[in-house]
């Protein structure tokens, strides 16, 4: 894998790390997955190398259903490297608390506008926090990190994926995290349909509820 001028580890993640190169004359995102020593050695190059190749299809299919993601430039199973698309932008996790209230929502909505493109067309991403989502300077915003993402229709898997979402809300900016999920639930409803979109909210209900029964067995022991 040639052709890589400079790089600069930006991101070191618990699957992967993240780094800034130049390739070719190109500003990229080289992404690699390193071995982990608590897997055996042959499991371990299965898992990385089918993660590898799955996410660029993951991200392939975002674009088909409407979602921006980076461009795919070079996938390399066997290094467990991707090479993609370096996005000149924020991520969103750093806007939110610099915005009105109006700017705030209408930016979620487009969030969730772009999360009911993938539940619609049956990509789940996985991991949907404001880190993964960059607003450029055109203002599209990118969804990133597809590498916990799957191929389902499932209920449950809409379901613990609008959690997750939910809770990094309520995590990284929870003064106005009820609102923000709101908005975001207005633009997935908008797409997905308010009957679709109301038994995912159910499901998601039926998950915090899971969640507070395992919490309080866990106190009574």
């Amino acid at each position: 894998m040639g052709g890589i001028a400079s790089s600069v580890l930006i991101k070191k993640g618990a699957e992967a790390c993240l780094y800034l190169a130049n390739w070719h004359g190109k500003k990229v995102i080289i992404k690699t997955r390193y071995p982990k020593k608590y897997r055996p050695t042959e499991l371990d190059i299965k898992i990385r190398s089918y993660r590898t190749t799955h996410e660029p299809l993951l991200m392939h299919e975002a674009k088909k259903t409407g979602v921006p993601t980076p461009t795919i430039f070079l996938v390399d199973p066997k290094n467990a490297t991707i090479i993609m698309e370096y996005i000149e932008g924020t991520q969103v996790k750093q806007l939110l608390g610099n915005m009105s209230k109006k700017e705030r929502n209408e930016l979620c909505v487009k969030i969730g506008a772009l999360i009911g493109k993938l539940h619609k067309h049956g990509v789940i991403h996985g991991d949907l926090t404001t880190s993964n989502m960059l607003l450029n300077t055109e203002g599209k915003i990118f969804l990133v990190d597809f590498g916990l993402g799957e191929k389902s229709a499932e209920l449950e898997a809409r379901g613990v994926d609008l959690h997750l979402m939910k809770r990094a809300l309520q995590s990284t900016h929870y003064q106005f995290a009820q609102e923000c999920f709101e908005a975001v639930f207005r633009g997935y409803s908008a797409v997905l349909g308010s009957e679709e979109a109301r038994e995912v909210l159910e499901k998601i209900l039926e998950i915090e509820r899971r969640g507070r029964y395992v919490s309080e067995r866990r106190e009574e022991q």
